[in-house]
């Protein structure tokens, strides 16, 4: 199953299409599109954490933790701030942010506007997801969300490409971005952007 699907059945691709004013069908492919650069980040982040992922969940927990999730489901608008200290902590810049927006809209049409206010919310998802299940809760609020996201992220901390590969992977943009092929594309999205590419 992909981490769209586990996203849709948690209610976050139809909380952000309605708060977007876009469609589902279009949230999905925005999403499609941005989850290689959120999850490379989030696994770079634990890399850098001196106790890895359980490092990585007291960032999160800093940051919100649970609640993020929580917050993008809320019938109430999303506090895009908190979205962006999530991106901040991941990206560690605004143009990095800019450059998968970018990159998500050349791959997919979609207006980079629309994607630029997406990424916080699918940030603050998948950092909720993960807070959830380093927590014990994701069995109770996210009762697919463990093999699945941690799957996903474990690929990307192994380095492995598989996560961007194959019928159940992100495939798409994660394979146009990630140009050394080593399973994250976050390097070389840093890259582009120290060559001053757009």
């Amino acid at each position: 199953m992909q981490l769209t699907d586990i996203i849709a059945g948690m209610g976050g691709l139809q909380a952000m299409a309605r708060e977007l004013g876009v469609s589902e069908s279009q949230a999905a492919t925005g999403a499609d599109a941005l989850l290689p650069a959120i999850l490379g980040g989030f696994g770079k982040q634990a890399q850098a954490q001196p106790q890895g992922l359980e490092g990585l969940g007291g960032l999160l927990g800093q940051l919100g933790g649970g609640g993020l999730l929580d917050e993008v489901l809320a019938p109430q608008p999303t506090n895009l701030d908190h979205g962006n200290d999530v991106l901040g902590q991941i990206f560690g810049s605004k143009d990095v942010s800019r450059a998968v927006a970018q990159g998500a809209s050349a791959q997919t049409g979609l207006d980079s506007s629309l994607l630029r206010k997406m990424l916080p919310m699918l940030a603050m998802v998948v950092g909720g997801m993960l807070a959830k299940q380093q927590g014990g809760a994701g069995a109770q609020d996210a009762p697919q969300a463990g093999g699945g996201l941690g799957g996903l992220l474990g690929g990307l901390l192994g380095g492995q490409a598989a996560a961007n590969a194959g019928p159940g992977g992100l495939g798409g943009l994660a394979a146009m971005l990630d140009a050394n092929r080593d399973g994250n594309p976050l390097d070389d999205i840093l890259a582009m952007l120290a060559r001053g590419t757009r």
